[in-house]
Protein backbone atom coordinates (compact mmCIF):
# COMPACT_ATOMS: atom_id res chain seq x y z
CA UNK A 1 0.00 0.00 0.00
CA UNK A 2 1.44 3.35 -1.13
CA UNK A 3 -0.19 6.49 0.30
CA UNK A 4 0.65 8.39 -2.88
CA UNK A 5 -1.56 5.94 -4.79
CA UNK A 6 -4.17 4.71 -2.27
CA UNK A 7 -6.31 3.26 -5.06
CA UNK A 8 -3.49 0.92 -6.03
CA UNK A 9 -3.76 -1.30 -2.96
CA UNK A 10 -2.65 -4.78 -3.94
CA UNK A 11 -1.68 -8.02 -2.23
CA UNK A 12 1.96 -9.01 -2.78
CA UNK A 13 2.27 -11.85 -0.28
CA UNK A 14 5.55 -11.87 1.64
CA UNK A 15 7.49 -9.75 -0.87
CA UNK A 16 8.04 -6.94 1.63
CA UNK A 17 9.45 -9.37 4.19
CA UNK A 18 11.62 -11.05 1.56
CA UNK A 19 13.04 -7.71 0.41
CA UNK A 20 13.72 -6.60 4.00
CA UNK A 21 15.62 -9.75 4.89
CA UNK A 22 17.52 -10.31 1.64
CA UNK A 23 18.07 -6.93 -0.01
CA UNK A 24 17.54 -3.98 2.33
CA UNK A 25 20.94 -3.03 3.77
CA UNK A 26 19.43 0.00 5.51
CA UNK A 27 17.13 -2.28 7.49
CA UNK A 28 20.04 -4.45 8.64
CA UNK A 29 21.94 -1.30 9.57
CA UNK A 30 18.96 -0.27 11.71
CA UNK A 31 19.02 -3.70 13.40
CA UNK A 32 22.71 -3.23 14.24
CA UNK A 33 21.92 0.25 15.59
CA UNK A 34 19.19 -1.25 17.78
CA UNK A 35 21.53 -3.94 19.13
CA UNK A 36 24.16 -1.32 19.95
CA UNK A 37 21.64 0.97 21.62
CA UNK A 38 20.13 -1.84 23.69
CA UNK A 39 23.54 -3.09 24.81
CA UNK A 40 24.56 0.45 25.81
CA UNK A 41 21.41 1.19 27.79
CA UNK A 42 19.73 -1.81 29.41
CA UNK A 43 22.73 -3.04 31.50
CA UNK A 44 23.50 0.48 32.76
CA UNK A 45 19.86 1.26 33.54
CA UNK A 46 19.59 -1.90 35.62
CA UNK A 47 22.95 -1.42 37.35
CA UNK A 48 22.30 2.22 38.26
CA UNK A 49 18.73 1.44 39.34
CA UNK A 50 19.92 -1.37 41.61
CA UNK A 51 22.75 0.73 43.10
CA UNK A 52 20.38 3.61 43.85
CA UNK A 53 17.85 1.22 45.41
CA UNK A 54 20.54 -0.34 47.61
CA UNK A 55 21.86 3.08 48.60
CA UNK A 56 18.41 4.36 49.51
CA UNK A 57 17.59 1.25 51.53
CA UNK A 58 20.81 1.12 53.56
CA UNK A 59 21.54 4.85 53.97
CA UNK A 60 18.34 6.56 55.09
CA UNK A 61 16.09 5.59 57.98
CA UNK A 62 13.74 8.61 58.20
CA UNK A 63 10.60 8.02 56.15
CA UNK A 64 10.20 11.56 54.84
CA UNK A 65 13.80 11.58 53.64
CA UNK A 66 13.21 8.29 51.83
CA UNK A 67 10.03 9.61 50.22
CA UNK A 68 11.78 12.83 49.12
CA UNK A 69 14.76 10.97 47.70
CA UNK A 70 12.51 8.53 45.89
CA UNK A 71 10.52 11.39 44.37
CA UNK A 72 13.68 13.12 43.16
CA UNK A 73 14.97 9.95 41.49
CA UNK A 74 11.64 9.46 39.72
CA UNK A 75 11.67 12.89 38.05
CA UNK A 76 13.34 11.72 34.78
CA UNK A 77 10.73 8.98 34.30
CA UNK A 78 7.72 11.29 34.61
CA UNK A 79 9.03 13.92 32.18
CA UNK A 80 7.39 13.46 28.74
CA UNK A 81 9.90 11.72 26.44
CA UNK A 82 9.80 14.44 23.79
CA UNK A 83 10.54 17.06 26.49
CA UNK A 84 13.46 14.94 27.68
CA UNK A 85 14.68 14.80 24.07
CA UNK A 86 14.62 18.60 23.79
CA UNK A 87 16.46 18.95 27.12
CA UNK A 88 19.22 16.59 26.05
CA UNK A 89 19.45 18.11 22.58
CA UNK A 90 20.17 21.45 24.24
CA UNK A 91 22.72 19.82 26.55
CA UNK A 92 24.51 18.25 23.58
CA UNK A 93 24.41 21.30 21.25
CA UNK A 94 27.90 22.93 21.38
CA UNK A 95 27.03 26.67 21.45
CA UNK A 96 24.62 26.32 24.38
CA UNK A 97 25.78 23.08 26.01
CA UNK A 98 26.66 23.27 29.68
CA UNK A 99 28.43 19.92 29.23
CA UNK A 100 30.74 21.42 26.61
CA UNK A 101 31.33 24.40 28.89
CA UNK A 102 32.82 22.12 31.53
CA UNK A 103 34.72 20.17 28.86
CA UNK A 104 36.35 23.37 27.58
CA UNK A 105 37.08 24.52 31.14
CA UNK A 106 39.05 21.30 31.57
CA UNK A 107 41.14 22.21 28.53
CA UNK A 108 39.50 19.95 25.95
CA UNK A 109 37.92 21.00 22.67
CA UNK A 110 34.15 21.12 22.24
CA UNK A 111 32.42 17.91 21.20
CA UNK A 112 29.77 17.90 18.46
CA UNK A 113 27.86 15.09 20.16
CA UNK A 114 24.86 14.89 17.85
CA UNK A 115 26.82 15.65 14.69
CA UNK A 116 29.61 13.14 15.24
CA UNK A 117 28.85 9.63 13.86
CA UNK A 118 30.88 8.05 16.69
CA UNK A 119 29.21 10.03 19.47
CA UNK A 120 25.60 10.47 18.32
CA UNK A 121 24.44 7.02 19.44
CA UNK A 122 26.34 7.42 22.72
CA UNK A 123 24.44 10.67 23.33
CA UNK A 124 21.14 8.89 22.69
CA UNK A 125 22.19 6.11 25.09
CA UNK A 126 23.11 8.61 27.84
CA UNK A 127 19.73 10.30 27.52
CA UNK A 128 17.88 6.98 27.54
CA UNK A 129 19.74 5.70 30.62
CA UNK A 130 18.95 8.94 32.45
CA UNK A 131 15.28 8.73 31.50
CA UNK A 132 14.62 5.07 32.32
CA UNK A 133 16.93 4.05 35.17
CA UNK A 134 14.23 5.32 37.63
CA UNK A 135 11.92 2.57 36.36
CA UNK A 136 14.51 -0.06 37.28
CA UNK A 137 15.14 1.68 40.60
CA UNK A 138 11.44 1.65 41.48
CA UNK A 139 11.04 -2.08 40.90
CA UNK A 140 14.31 -2.99 42.60
CA UNK A 141 13.52 -0.81 45.61
CA UNK A 142 10.08 -2.38 46.01
CA UNK A 143 11.64 -5.86 45.75
CA UNK A 144 14.36 -5.04 48.29
CA UNK A 145 11.83 -3.75 50.81
CA UNK A 146 9.83 -6.98 50.50
CA UNK A 147 12.74 -9.36 51.17
CA UNK A 148 12.65 -11.29 54.48
CA UNK A 149 15.00 -10.05 57.21
CA UNK A 150 15.88 -13.44 58.77
CA UNK A 151 18.61 -14.40 56.23
CA UNK A 152 20.29 -11.01 56.72
CA UNK A 153 20.24 -11.33 60.50
CA UNK A 154 21.75 -14.80 60.31
CA UNK A 155 24.46 -13.62 57.91
CA UNK A 156 25.38 -10.70 60.17
CA UNK A 157 25.65 -13.04 63.15
CA UNK A 158 28.02 -15.23 61.10
CA UNK A 159 30.16 -12.17 60.28
CA UNK A 160 29.37 -11.93 56.56
CA UNK A 161 30.55 -8.79 54.76
CA UNK A 162 28.26 -6.48 52.78
CA UNK A 163 29.54 -7.93 49.49
CA UNK A 164 28.97 -11.51 50.68
CA UNK A 165 25.45 -10.66 51.83
CA UNK A 166 24.71 -9.02 48.48
CA UNK A 167 26.18 -11.85 46.42
CA UNK A 168 24.81 -14.86 48.29
CA UNK A 169 21.55 -13.52 49.77
CA UNK A 170 20.27 -10.36 48.09
CA UNK A 171 21.08 -11.20 44.47
CA UNK A 172 19.63 -14.75 44.49
CA UNK A 173 16.41 -13.54 46.13
CA UNK A 174 16.22 -10.68 43.63
CA UNK A 175 16.73 -12.91 40.58
CA UNK A 176 13.03 -13.07 39.58
CA UNK A 177 12.80 -9.26 39.82
CA UNK A 178 16.02 -8.89 37.83
CA UNK A 179 14.55 -11.08 35.07
CA UNK A 180 11.30 -9.10 34.98
CA UNK A 181 13.10 -5.74 34.93
CA UNK A 182 15.38 -7.01 32.19
CA UNK A 183 12.37 -8.13 30.17
CA UNK A 184 10.58 -4.80 30.51
CA UNK A 185 13.62 -2.75 29.58
CA UNK A 186 14.70 -5.09 26.79
CA UNK A 187 11.32 -4.91 25.07
CA UNK A 188 10.93 -1.20 25.84
CA UNK A 189 14.36 -0.45 24.34
CA UNK A 190 12.87 -1.40 20.96
CA UNK A 191 10.66 1.71 21.25
CA UNK A 192 13.36 4.39 21.60
CA UNK A 193 11.50 6.67 19.20
CA UNK A 194 10.91 10.05 20.95
CA UNK A 195 14.55 10.59 21.92
CA UNK A 196 15.77 9.83 18.41
CA UNK A 197 13.05 11.91 16.79
CA UNK A 198 13.76 14.88 19.05
CA UNK A 199 17.57 14.68 19.12
CA UNK A 200 18.98 13.32 15.86
CA UNK A 201 16.13 12.24 13.53
CA UNK A 202 18.18 9.14 12.78
CA UNK A 203 21.32 11.04 11.80
CA UNK A 204 23.99 11.85 11.09
CA UNK A 205 23.41 9.59 8.12
CA UNK A 206 21.73 6.49 9.53
CA UNK A 207 23.92 5.91 12.60
CA UNK A 208 21.07 6.48 15.09
CA UNK A 209 18.24 4.97 13.04
CA UNK A 210 16.75 1.85 14.72
CA UNK A 211 14.06 -0.25 12.98
CA UNK A 212 11.09 1.60 14.47
CA UNK A 213 12.38 4.97 13.26
CA UNK A 214 13.20 3.49 9.86
CA UNK A 215 9.62 2.18 9.68
CA UNK A 216 8.35 5.67 10.59
CA UNK A 217 10.42 7.24 7.79
CA UNK A 218 9.21 4.71 5.24
CA UNK A 219 5.57 5.28 6.19
CA UNK A 220 5.42 9.05 6.64
CA UNK A 221 8.29 10.34 4.48
CA UNK A 222 8.10 7.88 1.57
CA UNK A 223 4.40 6.86 2.00
CA UNK A 224 5.27 3.14 1.88
CA UNK A 225 2.76 2.01 4.47
CA UNK A 226 2.81 -1.69 3.56
CA UNK A 227 6.61 -1.84 3.60
CA UNK A 228 6.69 -0.01 6.94
CA UNK A 229 4.08 -2.34 8.42
CA UNK A 230 6.20 -5.38 7.57
CA UNK A 231 8.99 -3.98 9.76
CA UNK A 232 6.55 -3.37 12.61
CA UNK A 233 5.33 -6.98 12.32
CA UNK A 234 8.94 -8.19 12.59
CA UNK A 235 9.51 -5.98 15.65
CA UNK A 236 6.32 -7.25 17.27
CA UNK A 237 7.33 -10.87 16.62
CA UNK A 238 10.76 -10.18 18.09
CA UNK A 239 9.16 -8.69 21.22
CA UNK A 240 7.00 -11.81 21.64
CA UNK A 241 10.06 -14.06 21.21
CA UNK A 242 12.13 -12.09 23.74
CA UNK A 243 9.26 -12.16 26.22
CA UNK A 244 8.93 -15.93 25.86
CA UNK A 245 12.66 -16.53 26.31
CA UNK A 246 12.97 -14.32 29.39
CA UNK A 247 9.82 -15.69 31.05
CA UNK A 248 10.97 -19.24 30.29
CA UNK A 249 14.23 -18.43 32.06
CA UNK A 250 12.29 -17.06 35.06
CA UNK A 251 10.24 -20.26 35.37
CA UNK A 252 13.37 -22.40 34.88
CA UNK A 253 15.24 -20.53 37.65
CA UNK A 254 12.30 -21.21 39.99
CA UNK A 255 12.29 -24.90 39.12
CA UNK A 256 8.94 -24.63 37.34
CA UNK A 257 8.14 -26.49 34.15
Amino acid sequence: WDLTRPEALRFIGVSNFTYLITSDSRFWNSVIVQIKLTSMTVPFEMAIGLLVALYLKHTFRTQWVIDLSRSIFLIPMVIPPIVAAVIWKILFTPPVSILNYFVTRLGFSQLAWLGDPTLALVAIAIAQVWEFFPFCFLLFYAALMSLPTEPYEAAQVDGASFWQIFRFITLPMLSPTVSIVFLFRLVDSLKAFPLIYGMTEGGPGFVTEPPNYYAFVQAFSYSKVGFSSSMIVILFSLSILLTYLVMRNVHWSRGEV
